[in-house]
């Protein structure tokens, strides 16, 4: 079924639809819910229309016969959902402020400043992340710049946490990429975790690996390393004791691809963050 909205001038539009190109509307009302609108400029009202008509719809307002179609306009049903919000009422002409595609996209809120990621990897990451992370600050945890490069530390500085960890590594080719974690790590004698892990890269666009659903080998550490991924002949992410060398194999847990510009890596800098309220 169309939805009307504001039907005050719903009936000068169709008397214009059926005088002026009546195979248009011929009062089917089978049709599915359509993404696009007619709405009237400077008002509220608007009507939904079926996506194939747009082309001619959109031909005959911007050729009118009738001086009255220039004003209407194609519009989303999405920007139409802006507009009444940001409407206070029917009666009101104010201009809309300008609109961009990634306003619902909202940065996180870091508790300090990365060295590894800035805006253009924080708006790629947080799109990945599960529903259950949205709106909560970041905080390090870990970061060689400050606790230096021990695995032992970073165990530490996990110790009690029972929150999501995001890895971000940069290697000596500067190529940044890392991992997201369901559960923070820890010495394991099992691989724990939950198919909300996934791994990262910016190499240098951007490309993200879910669990592919083959094994749940997600996360397993000793003191002698950090393993993500497996279930191959090598670990999606795999770091050692001092956080310096590590490695990245495509694995079934993931599907990946090698993670850096080479199966063997030297880590520049690592951070760890957390997401907790």
């Amino acid at each position: 079924m169309g939805v009307a909205y504001s039907v005050g001038e719903v009936d000068h539009l169709y008397t214009f639809f059926v005088q002026w190109s009546p195979d248009i509307y011929k009062g089917n009302k089978k049709h599915q819910q359509p993404p696009y609108l007619i709405g009237e400029k400077h008002q509220n009202h608007y009507l939904v229309v079926e996506k194939d008509k747009v082309a001619v719809i959109n031909k005959l307002l911007n050729n009118p016969v009738n001086p009255s179609a220039k004003n209407w306009k194609i519009i989303t049903v999405k920007d139409t959902k802006r507009r009444l919000s940001l409407c206070s009422s029917e009666d009101s002409e104010a201009e809309e402020p300008e609109y961009h595609e990634d306003v619902d996209n909202i940065l996180p809120v870091l508790s300090d400043h990365s060295h590894l990621m800035d805006d253009h990897h924080l708006e790629r990451l947080v799109v990945q992340m599960p529903p259950r992370t949205q709106g909560y600050p970041w905080h390090l945890a870990y970061s060689t710049a400050v606790h230096g490069s021990s695995l032992k530390t970073l165990y530490r500085n996990m110790a009690g946490l029972d929150s999501p960890v995001l890895l971000v590594i940069k290697d000596m080719q500067k190529k940044v990429f890392g991992a997201f974690c369901s559960d923070p790590f820890r010495v394991s004698k099992y691989c724990y975790g939950t198919g909300e892990t996934f791994l990262f890269s910016f190499n240098p666009d951007f490309q993200s690996y879910r669990w592919s659903g083959e094994n749940s080998y997600f996360v397993s550490g000793n003191m002698e390393s950090l393993q993500i991924g497996g279930g191959g002949g090598g670990f999606g992410l795999w770091l050692d004791a001092d956080l310096y060398h590590g490695s990245s194999f495509s694995c079934p847990t993931f599907h990946n691809a090698p993670l850096s510009t080479q199966e063997d890596f030297i880590v520049q800098d690592l951070e760890v963050w957390t997401v907790q309220n």
